[in-house]
């Protein structure tokens, strides 16, 4: 069992390159290939992954970054976008940035809200 524990520390220690040189020598001295079940399976999960990506219609608007000379601007954007937001909460939503400020939004409300926010001088991002 300490030999495993040292062969995993030695491996541990090898650059990414001599990583590849040993899956090679490896796959050579065995009769083996790692890339085989990898090629197999990426095609498979890409096409699953697609449309998901495609079929995506709630959106999350997260603030990012907000310059301080920007902070009352943006803390009175934030209350334009996220209705009955009370200016205690939302000055906590700006200063803890990054947060989000609306989750599961409709495609239009995301980049509306994201436009309203960059407009009043913060970074934000939509997921």
């Amino acid at each position: 069992m300490a030999d495993i524990t040292n062969l995993v520390e030695e491996l541990s220690k090898l650059t990414v390159l001599e990583t590849a040189d040993l899956v090679k020598k490896l796959e050579d001295k065995w009769g083996v290939t790692a890339a085989a079940p990898v090629a197999v399976a990426a095609p498979g999960a890409a096409a699953a992954a697609a449309p998901a990506a495609e079929a995506q219609t709630a959106f999350d608007v997260i603030l990012a970054t907000v310059p301080a000379d920007k902070k009352i601007a943006v803390i009175k954007a934030v209350r334009e976008v996220k209705a009955g937001l009370g200016l205690a909460e939302a000055k906590a939503l700006v200063e803890g940035a990054p947060k989000p400020i609306l989750e599961g939004a409709p495609k239009t409300e995301a980049d509306a809200a994201k436009k309203k926010l960059e407009d009043a001088g913060a970074k934000v991002e939509i997921k």
